[in-house]
């Protein structure tokens, strides 16, 4: 009897086996993402990279999609409609958004691209978050000094700075950790005078930002990391243009919405690793447990076709370090 009760036993675990495999891939999870706005740079290679770990769109993973549109105020209302959807897990990107979804919960997992996510308070520290949160901190405010730089060799006679500062982010990064100081000593180094920051709270006041730009005769725009300003990429490229002013950019988007060059993290490979955090956490893996990562690959992108309708011929020495040039 005792034999034929484990025959039973075992024949019944082979054949509920493959029921439970079939459960476990039949499980459709739902995955919030809030961002300031649409970026194919970062939602296509997130997609791309949970397909090739086993997660697709349409199939075992729904996509839940909201952004701000550069209204701040919008990032609690949205968290909290992701969070009543039932998510399993939460994306953000920059310090707001995230700050919004930390608010709204400390239990549902979160992964963020953010600044310095320590001094920002959603970690402990990078290696041990101990929070419901971890994610990329790409650091953005440690390579503003090296944009400034960029901007000066692009535009060798430029003697005067306009920067360009999102007021309605208390925690920008280029504000933290010494960040600001080494800005200014890179510029005194350079020979670059800075005129007094644009501080941008609202969309409407771009445009006077630009006049005062020229007014104060600057010679170039270093627009400083900004989910709020990457909403606005295409104005603020356009504004640039108008004004002649050469400018400098986080990331890719604004060169490519004809902004003259960007210099910072592969934001493609950065939402891949973000990628690849989700699918640990969806396995069962607690964001406390995962350490923050930094980035490791960077791009400097140039519009050459920006760059000839200002008149501006950059520098062989600059062109040849550029890893993608838009004609």
């Amino acid at each position: 009897m005792r034999l034929l009760g484990l025959a039973v036993v075992l024949t019944l675990g082979l054949i509920l086996a493959p029921l439970t495999a079939e459960a476990q891939q039949a499980r459709v999870v739902k995955i919030g993402w809030l961002l300031p706005d649409p970026k194919p740079f970062a939602i296509d290679p997130f997609l791309q990279r949970l397909k090739e770990l086993g997660w697709s769109e349409g199939g075992n993973l729904v996509i839940e999609q909201r952004y701000s549109h550069g209204t701040a105020e919008r990032y609690l209302q949205l968290a909290d409609e992701l969070l009543r959807l039932k998510v399993d897990a939460l994306v953000t990107d920059g310090a707001v958004a995230t700050r919004a979804a930390q608010r709204t919960s400390q239990t549902i997992p979160i992964v963020f691209v953010s600044g310095n996510p320590v001094a920002q308070g959603f970690v402990e520290s990078l290696s041990h978050p101990r929070k419901n949160l971890t994610g990329v901190a790409i650091q953005t405010g440690e390579l503003t000094p090296k944009r400034v730089q960029l901007l000066k060799e692009a535009v060798t006679g430029m003697v005067r700075l306009a920067i360009l500062e999102d007021s309605t982010n208390p925690a920008s990064d280029v504000r933290l950790a010494g960040n600001w100081q080494a800005v200014e000593a890179a510029s005194r180094q350079l020979g670059i005078r800075l005129v007094p920051t644009l501080e941008i709270r609202k969309s409407e006041e771009l445009d006077a930002a630009f006049a005062r730009a020229v007014r104060e005769r600057a010679g170039g725009v270093l627009v400083l990391a900004s989910p709020f300003f990457s909403s606005q990429g295409q104005r603020i490229a356009s504004l640039a243009a108008n004004a002649r002013l050469p400018a400098i950019y986080e990331h890719r988007g604004f060169v490519e919405a004809g902004g003259l060059m960007s210099y910072g993290p592969d934001h493609r490979a950065t939402f891949s690793l973000v990628a690849d955090y989700v699918d640990k956490i969806l396995r069962g893996a607690q964001p406390a447990d995962l350490p923050v990562e930094q980035p490791t690959k960077f791009e400097l992108v140039i519009n050459l076709k920006t760059a000839k309708a200002l008149g501006l011929t950059i520098p062989q020495s600059v062109i040849i370090r550029a890893d993608e040039i838009i004609q």
